[in-house]
């Protein structure tokens, strides 16, 4: 249930019959022999960062249902707010998407959108991620936590990843006892994602239009949610 890995073999199967570059590029019909050679030696795309995602992956990957397969991805959208000792806030959002190959959305975080903390700022920042850490994910954040008094973090989930799990149960509560703020995502969160993370295509329609289960997943997961921190 809500496994990033369980959609192995869906993914296998959906790969297209052409070889193509580890940067999705179609090598059948390349003819310089340099070039493939070019392509073939670049390495594999990591992790996706931008402003806003596309409506099809927002539709799919944070869609909070019960059994998650094919979302093998994370996708995870943040707000990061720095406050000065006036009082002054700078504000910064945008998404990651991990492609599985390296770092999980979570650790690429503190790689690259915010590796280093100024200790002269207080960081309020928010994740709205497609599922919940994995339990490695989740202990790189406590130990970011742990070193950085000045950070505050919230995570608001679609659904929970492995919650069955004992090792992913002990990782919440690691997270909670941490400090970290965990709770599941309600319909009007995935109406704040859609008005600031997703891409409105020019003739479509702006407002969120939820799905018939939201309000019945949400409950679903906040109960589960509830039994393992607490």
């Amino acid at each position: 249930m809500a496994q990033k890995e369980e959609a192995a073999a869906a993914a296998a199967a959906a790969e297209p019959a052409a070889p193509a570059s580890q940067n999705g590029e179609d090598l059948e019909n390349l003819d310089d022999p340099e070039k493939l050679k070019e392509l073939i030696e670049l390495p594999p795309f990591e992790i996706v960062t931008g402003e806003r995602l596309p409506v099809n992956f927002f539709k799919f990957q944070f869609r909070n249902v019960e059994y998650s397969s094919g979302r093998n991805k994370t996708f995870l959208c943040y707000v990061v707010e720095a406050q000065g000792k006036g009082g002054q806030v700078q504000a910064t959002r945008g998404y990651l998407e991990d492609e599985h190959a390296a770092a999980h959305a979570e650790e690429a975080f503190f790689n690259t959108i915010l590796p280093a903390f100024d200790p002269a700022l207080r960081y309020n920042v928010t994740w709205y991620v497609s599922s919940s850490p994995c339990a490695a994910c989740a202990d790189r954040i406590i130990r970011t936590l742990g070193k950085t008094k000045n950070l505050r973090l919230l995570i608001l989930v679609g659904r929970l990843f492995m919650w069955e799990e004992p090792d992913v149960q002990a990782a919440l509560r690691k997270l909670k006892e941490a400090g970290c703020r965990l709770r599941i995502m309600k319909p009007q969160d995935f109406e704040y994602v859609w008005q600031n993370f997703v891409e409105q295509e020019e003739g479509q329609s702006k407002d969120f239009e939820p799905w018939e289960d939201i309000q019945e997943n949400f409950l679903y997961y906040e109960e589960k949610l509830a039994d393992i921190l607490k």
